[in-house]
């Protein structure tokens, strides 16, 4: 172990892949350095784990009606959450309702930031007209509240999870338009890329291949803290009953459905809103986390 760690901290690497290993290596030991950032990484992975092993781990099925049981107050033997309106234990649903938070952060993950960083490099590298059209693009979008913005896209597509994630994702491209831009900016007038422009490379090899790479430190960090975000409004479409559609369990749909008994049985809507509120903070603290590592503007802790 020793051994490894002297090769991953040599200062003059023999390799590229041993330069790469020790920079993740060192990241490594910065972030986990920050007490708050690992604090992010344990929800975040617990949420991990939660969703791959819910039909196991899981007391109860979240779907089985038991109106004999119907709200039960956290406690109650077997049901140590409480159970909703239906009797249906509510730990169960949250667990379950993980897979569907996490499917949703997964789709709106590999889309929104995707388009983002295709629109932002390109304006950026090209200037001019092609500049101009895009930024105006974005500002349309950025003009409107997010959740506004969606609520009138899934109003036109329709209720629904597919849908939901759809609007999620194209009201949420702009930022990431935005941070590709400021990076493509800054190195596409550095010497290397007039280097690799007189070698004949076009611009399309150019954006790909040494642009974006620039570009996804600053992504991945906008990605990590937008989570919390894309998490509150796929709760608010479920709450508005215009994102998951009933019974899954969602947890803004659970807290909708749970809002008609809030000074009586609270838990109902309380234990849902307390996941939402638990994954969002790991995003946060996580997002907090990478921005430290990741940025290379910062300086090494």
């Amino acid at each position: 172990m020793t051994t490894l760690r002297a090769w991953l901290a040599d200062p003059n690497p023999a390799s590229r892949r041993q330069a790469r290993l020790g920079q993740a290596w060192l990241a490594w030991l910065r972030i986990r350095r920050n007490n708050l950032a690992m604090a992010g990484l344990i929800l975040v992975s617990l949420l991990l784990v939660v969703a791959a092993l819910a039909p196991w781990i899981a007391p109860h099925d979240p779907f089985v009606q038991n109106l004999a049981n119907r709200l039960q107050p956290p406690g109650t033997p077997g049901y140590w959450l409480g159970t909703d309106d239906f009797g249906r234990d509510i730990l169960s649903r949250i667990i379950h309702g993980a897979r569907i938070t996490l499917y949703i952060i997964g789709l709106v993950a590999v889309t929104a930031p995707v388009l983002g960083l295709l629109v932002g490099t390109v304006a950026g590298y090209f200037g001019g007209w092609v500049d101009a059209v895009l930024m105006r693009l974005t500002d349309i979008f950025l003009a409107f509240p997010r959740l506004i913005l969606a609520l009138a896209l899934v109003a036109v597509l329709g209720p629904g999870i597919e849908n939901a994630v759809l609007a999620i994702a194209l009201t949420a491209w702009p930022p990431y338009a935005r941070v590709a831009r400021a990076e493509t900016l800054t190195v596409r007038s550095s010497d290397y890329i007039a280097a690799i422009r007189l070698q004949g490379a076009g611009a399309a090899r150019i954006i790909w291949g040494h642009v974006v790479p620039m570009c996804l430190p600053s992504v991945i960090i906008r990605v990590t803290l937008d989570m919390a975000g894309v998490i509150l409004i796929a709760a608010g479409l479920g709450f508005l009953g215009l994102g998951v559609q009933p019974p899954l369990p969602e947890w803004g749909l659970m807290i909708s459905s749970g809002r008609k008994f809030l000074f009586e049985q609270w838990w109902v809507a309380t234990m849902p809103g307390l996941a939402i509120v638990i994954v969002s903070l790991g995003f946060n603290l996580l997002g907090d986390g990478l921005r430290d590592v990741l940025d290379p503007k910062s300086a090494p802790k």
